[in-house]
């Protein structure tokens, strides 16, 4: 049985950047009052990147993926699967996936969507891994890409604050030696209600609420609980400990939730990637955003052992553990 191995990954930011100063101000101009100091402290936030009007989900992972095959050296037609891992897709169908797939030029071979939000990239990977583990697929691209931008309500500071747009992408190829050795996931749908974007199209009309909602208390205490435990239980899988990972990739949403995490799990913090103070918390994007940053730069290297993990709406979260 063969294994899935990364050989590739690419990121794609939109231009505009956006500072915390740039956004208070912005907002003051609403009657709502912020600044960098406060959403630094809060958060580990100082910019994000925000899509032009009218600009996709597909365009920002299509523009990943292109920088994903490159960086791997393979042709877009030696693809035979594409998952996108969105909360933001273009339309209702057809699915991003196949936008991207048409972008690229791909004709054949699977291509779908994935909605676990902020743990979609996690998810999508875990699914790619399963069609190369069985042989039915050969070679993978895995895309997380999200326009936050476009669900956020520009009066709520507590959430408008946070978010912002890219993509990120990884390419899987099936090996002889590990690559992907751990995967877990896990849900809990009755915790729905404390982040959600509760809104829908029915007869042409937007029924329930647009926007993204999100009680930050709950999110951080179960974000912590439940990521620790995953990390625990995927790293068990592989015979080792979180303590033994030379990288940690955790969503990244709030630098207090990589902070205690990290403590929780004897892993010291500058074996943590952290995007989230360039890039804000970008939804599926975050976790492939921050492992192409570490994969470019050189800190992860082949033989690597790299633990990424989601968190996100629904509630889901999960852990992928893969060796370089």
């Amino acid at each position: 049985m063969p294994y899935a191995k990364i050989i590739g990954s690419g990121g794609y930011l939109p231009p505009r950047i956006v500072s915390n100063d740039e956004l208070a101000a912005e907002l003051a101009a609403r009657q709502i009052e912020t600044s960098d100091t406060w959403i630094t402290e809060r958060t580990g936030i100082r910019q994000r990147h925000i899509a032009a009007p009218g600009v996709k989900t597909s365009s920002l992972a299509i523009n990943a993926a292109r920088a994903a095959l490159d960086h791997a050296a393979v042709d877009a037609a030696d693809i035979d699967l594409i998952i996108v891992a969105t909360s933001t897709p273009d339309f209702i169908f057809p699915s991003t996936a196949c936008l991207v797939q048409a972008g690229l030029g791909i004709r054949g071979g699977a291509a779908f969507d994935i909605q676990a939000v902020c743990s979609g990239f996690v998810y999508a990977l875990a699914t790619a891994d399963a069609f190369i583990r069985v042989g039915r697929a050969a070679t993978a691209l895995v895309i997380g890409a999200e326009v936050f931008s476009g669900i956020l309500d520009w009066s709520d500071r507590g959430t408008c604050v946070l978010f912002g747009d890219g993509a990120g992408a990884v390419v899987l190829r099936a090996a002889d030696t590990p690559g992907i050795t751990g995967v877990e996931l896990n849900a809990d749908g009755g915790q729905a209600k404390i982040l959600c974007t509760a809104g829908g199209i029915s007869q042409g009309k937007i029924v329930g609420d647009p926007f993204l909602r999100m009680d930050g208390q709950a999110v951080f205490k179960l974000a912590v609980t439940v990521l620790a435990q995953s990390a625990r239980d995927v790293c068990a899988q592989a015979g080792m400990t979180p303590a033994d990972v030379d990288w940690m990739i955790p969503h990244q949403a709030n630098v207090r939730i990589l902070n205690l995490l990290g403590r929780k799990l004897g892993i010291p913090a500058e074996k943590i990637v952290v995007t989230l103070d360039r890039h804000a918390n970008t939804s599926a994007a975050s976790v492939p955003l921050a492992f192409d940053v570490a994969f470019r730069d050189g800190r992860i290297r082949a033989g690597d052992q790299v633990l990424m993990q989601g968190v996100g709406g629904g509630f889901t979260w999960g852990s992928v553990l893969v060796r370089i």
